[in-house]
């Protein structure tokens, strides 16, 4: 039997925030971040796999899934401060972080905003922001924004946009992305962020163990590793053969054995 997914809100800077749990509170906590316009439930099958050593926990970014945006224009710093934020209120004194696409983007802005409070890092099918991808994503259409349209042929062109970059025959994982692509005001919001983020000033920061996943089958995020090894010299490398963009739901027994198998290496 799988363990049970505990779901809380918290009052912080920007109003409630969620976040979904599993595993003992005691355990050393490892805290989720999804890739936008995602929310918890990108983590929702790996939840129960880390449960089972961890104390695991998926938080809503801010502006996403059931968590409030606060005022202001979305920004990984934003979301990074939002994060430290739910860390103090469940007054855990340190985490693992684990962040795929945007929520790797996020992972390393909290890494270097708040070394202390971050014990080590997983990122997975994270992009290397600098100069060259802020050019790139500046000459590309956005990546899931569409115009309502009366007839909700909107909706058929969201599920287009991502059909290539997901596996054949498992529809459910593009309804998930669709679910949580309509439940929030501006699907590109996070898109954005990742787009004007700074990268290459806060990444030499980053002093913590390292694990980089990189899903083969992701165009995206795959052509990355080699810049963030780089950068992070002293970061391990994961190959997860077959992944594509919606990893940790399309692999979660693969997703979760990586980051288990990354921070039980750590202990002493």
């Amino acid at each position: 039997m799988s363990l049970a997914i505990r779901r809380a809100f918290t009052d912080l800077s920007v109003g409630q925030v969620h976040h979904a749990a599993c595993g003992d509170p005691a355990a050393p906590a490892v805290l989720l971040l999804h890739q936008s316009p995602r929310s918890w439930r990108e983590y929702a099958a790996v939840l129960p796999r880390l449960g089972e050593h961890w104390h695991a926990i998926a938080m809503d970014t801010a502006g996403f899934g059931d968590s409030a945006a606060g005022e202001g224009p979305a920004s990984i710093e934003h979301f990074a401060q939002v994060a430290l934020e739910l860390i103090d209120a469940l007054q855990l004194p340190r985490v693992h972080v684990v962040g795929h696409h945007t929520g790797g983007v996020v992972a390393i802005e909290l890494a270097a905003l708040a070394p202390a409070r971050v014990a080590s890092l997983v990122l997975s099918s994270t992009p290397f922001t600098d100069a060259a991808f802020r050019k790139a994503r500046a000459e590309r259409p956005p990546i899931d924004e569409v115009a309502p349209s009366t007839d909700g042929s909107h909706l058929m062109a969201l599920w287009q946009r991502r059909q290539g970059f997901y596996p054949p025959q498992r529809p459910e994982l593009l309804e998930a992305f669709v679910r949580d692509a309509l439940a929030v005001v501006d699907p590109e919001a996070g898109h954005r962020a990742v787009a004007a983020y700074r990268m290459e000033e806060r990444i030499g920061l980053l002093t913590q163990p390292v694990c980089i996943l990189r899903a083969t089958a992701d165009p995206f995020a795959a052509p990355h590793v080699q810049e963030l090894m780089h950068h992070l010299p002293h970061a391990t490398r994961v190959d997860i053969e077959g992944g594509m963009v919606p990893l940790p739901d399309q692999m979660p027994d693969a997703f979760a054995a990586a980051v288990h198998t990354f921070l039980e290496g750590l202990a002493p």
